[in-house]
């Protein structure tokens, strides 16, 4: 993983809120480095930190923004997973609200603990992992041992 990372920032209707302020919060540590959302979140993000200005000397900071969640995004996004296109995940869920795409919300959760991304699903998680010193450092995460499973022999 290198210092400048692939950050992916996802947060459910009730939960958007609470990661603009986490974000509004940590501006220049997140602007350090690449960000990437799912549709609306994106665009709340993108109007934030255009509303406080570019990090200093730069230009204003897009947001690569992927479908809404329901409409796929949560798919497209667990596929930069697997391709690693993504170096750390911002995901704060809604544990009280039901999702109509709970199946993909648990399929882009899964992909992150399969592929071993550091991943934050609340606002404590979150400023933990951006307190990290590997935050803006290099980092090498060891592949989980789950990948033995495509080269298992079968009878």
């Amino acid at each position: 993983m290198d210092r400048i990372k692939n950050i992916a920032v996802v947060a459910h209707d009730n939960c958007k809120e609470e990661l603009l302020d986490f974000v509004a919060c940590n501006r220049e540590a997140i602007l350090a480095h690449n960000l990437i959302a799912t549709g609306t979140t994106g665009r709340l993000v993108e109007a934030l930190l255009a509303e406080t200005g570019p990090a200093e000397g730069g230009e204003p900071k897009r947001v690569r923004r992927l479908m809404s969640g329901p409409l796929g995004g949560d798919q497209q996004l667990g596929a930069m997973i697997s391709e690693g296109k993504v170096d750390v995940l911002f995901f704060f869920w809604d544990p009280m609200e039901p999702q109509p795409h709970d199946v993909d919300v648990k399929a882009l959760l899964r992909l992150a603990v399969l592929y071993n991304i550091p991943t934050a699903s609340n606002r404590s998680s979150a400023e933990f992992l951006i307190s990290s010193a590997f935050f803006d450092h290099e980092f090498s995460i060891k592949p989980n041992r789950f990948f033995e499973y495509a080269d298992r022999k079968l009878d």
